[in-house]
């Protein structure tokens, strides 16, 4: 929404956005939040604030990166006031994860346990080693986006999700054992 003057402009640019960019919103909010109320609400939120702040919103980036990062600062607030830690349950992992989901029951018992070991080497990353996973698999945002949202140097951002999935694939080998 860079800089319009025409009411019409804003809806059609507000449309493309939502549209374009609310499944990225939405599947990055599921899957920092595993709550589908909470992700739909935060989803919603974003695009709000981002509405609101329409005049002073200047393309200069990404409209993306703009949009998770506006998610990523409404999940942080909530985390900080939040006295508990959200928990993860089998079926909120199955909601979000990107997955087709098989008919053949053994292919679903195999697919079952391979979401329960990833869920457990999750709890293995640090805060910051989870939300630049999340955003770069569930959101789907580059790291050139990424280091924009978290507003880190793009070497901090890739250091992040190497070390994430270094961590992820020393969790899954051990749990293999």
């Amino acid at each position: 929404m860079a800089a319009l003057n025409h009411p019409q402009d804003d809806a059609r640019t507000w449309a493309d956005w939502v549209q374009t960019h609310g499944p990225a919103v939405r599947g990055y909010l599921m899957a920092m939040l595993r709550q589908t109320e909470l992700a739909d609400e935060l989803s919603q939120e974003t695009f709000f604030r981002a509405w609101q702040a329409r005049d002073r919103y200047r393309e200069e980036g990404n409209a993306r990166a703009y949009l998770l990062r506006i998610a990523d600062h409404l999940v942080c607030d909530r985390a900080r006031k939040s006295v508990r830690e959200v928990q993860v349950t089998e079926e909120r992992w199955k909601q979000v994860e990107p997955i087709s989901r098989p008919n053949d029951p053994a292919d679903a018992m195999i697919r079952d346990e391979a979401v329960g070991q990833l869920n457990a080497a999750m709890e293995h990353l640090s805060p910051i080693q989870r939300r630049v996973l999340l955003l770069r698999y569930y959101g789907d945002a580059s790291f050139a986006e990424i280091a924009e949202i978290l507003e880190c140097p793009l070497g901090t951002a890739l250091s992040h999700c190497h070390r994430g999935l270094q961590t992820l694939r020393e969790q899954l080998v051990e749990s293999e054992s």
